[in-house]
């Protein structure tokens, strides 16, 4: 959709240009899975220093000295941060040194020993690996993925990483939620595509929709009675040719996910009224394609 919209926005069109953001967007947003997955080698650190710390203080109380020592401690934890695989990864291609950023560190650090969840955590005497699974899980969604001084510090990271912010933390709390104590050595190291076709599949998608623009501007005439498309919101506009594109060159794709993803990515990031506006015309458009017979999907349930 940006990529389209950046088209849109130039007078000499540079597909090839956009093709080649498009495809580095996407590794950009497995290296912001790779930094903060490295968050939590940094947590560890910090709370084995301030134990430390503590330790050598004459004075330092019971309380002091359990503050980190419960965090430090936890399996799930020490089983991330010494997975071979995952630190082979972030030693390769971790985009950010946070030794250089340590204050976010540190202020991270911080709000989890002060949270609710960290003095419930405290509180628990029984000890194991579901419930330090179940701590981690907690933290990171109620504390690192929605901590704005995080959230703003990305913004100085690549230019697409605060939209992938949120998709990346989907994937982090869904392996946090799947690990076993069996896992295989891969588990933190997930592919960036399952295969070939997913791989290409936003490549073509961009062509697709670029090439047959003027075409699919046919399709648009007399289903906006009210408006000309020239008045109709961009992103809108975009948007339903993406999912036209989808309906007529990928017959693999169910016509209710293609209308389903739009009307979510409209809400995101177009006008309150646009994911209606939106629904309404793909599904009208998908019922006329169909009765034309230029809607040709293959497999069952896919209309």
């Amino acid at each position: 959709m940006q990529s389209i919209y950046a088209l849109h926005q130039t007078e000499n069109h540079n597909l090839q240009k956009e093709e080649k953001f498009l495809l580095s967007s996407m590794d950009n947003m497995y290296l912001l899975y790779v930094a903060l997955m490295s968050l939590w080698t940094e947590l560890l650190k910090r709370g084995e220093t301030l134990q430390q710390i503590s330790k050598a203080k004459y004075l330092a109380t019971d309380k002091d000295k359990q503050l980190n020592q419960k965090l430090i401690s936890n399996k799930v934890l020490l089983y991330i941060v010494n997975n071979q695989p995952l630190v082979d990864l972030i030693d390769k291609q971790n985009p950010i040194n946070w030794k250089l950023y340590s204050e976010y560190v540190d202020l991270l650090y911080n709000q989890i020993i002060q949270s609710e969840e960290y003095q419930y955590y405290m509180q628990n005497s029984q000890n194991s690996f579901e419930i330090d699974k179940n701590f981690l899980i907690d933290l990171y969604k109620k504390i690192i993925a929605v901590d704005e001084k995080l959230y703003d510090f990305l913004q100085e990271g690549a230019m697409t990483w605060l939209d992938d912010f949120p998709l990346v933390n989907t994937l982090i709390i869904k392996l946090l939620k799947g690990i076993k104590q069996d896992n295989p050595p891969l588990y933190f190291v997930p592919k960036l595509f399952k295969d070939v076709v997913d791989q290409e599949f936003a490549i073509d998608l961009l062509r697709k929709a670029v090439l047959n623009d003027e075409k699919y501007n046919k399709y648009l005439k007399g289903k906006t009675p009210q408006w000309e498309i020239t008045r109709l919101a961009e992103i809108d506009v975009i948007l339903i040719k993406m999912g036209i594109t989808e309906f007529l060159k990928f017959p693999s794709i169910p016509v209710k996910v293609t209308i389903n993803e739009y009307v979510e990515i409209a809400k995101e990031y177009s006008t309150p009224k646009s994911s209606i506006f939106i629904n309404g015309i793909l599904d009208k458009l998908s019922k006329e394609f169909s009765e034309n017979g230029l809607l040709q999907k293959i497999g069952r349930g896919l209309l």
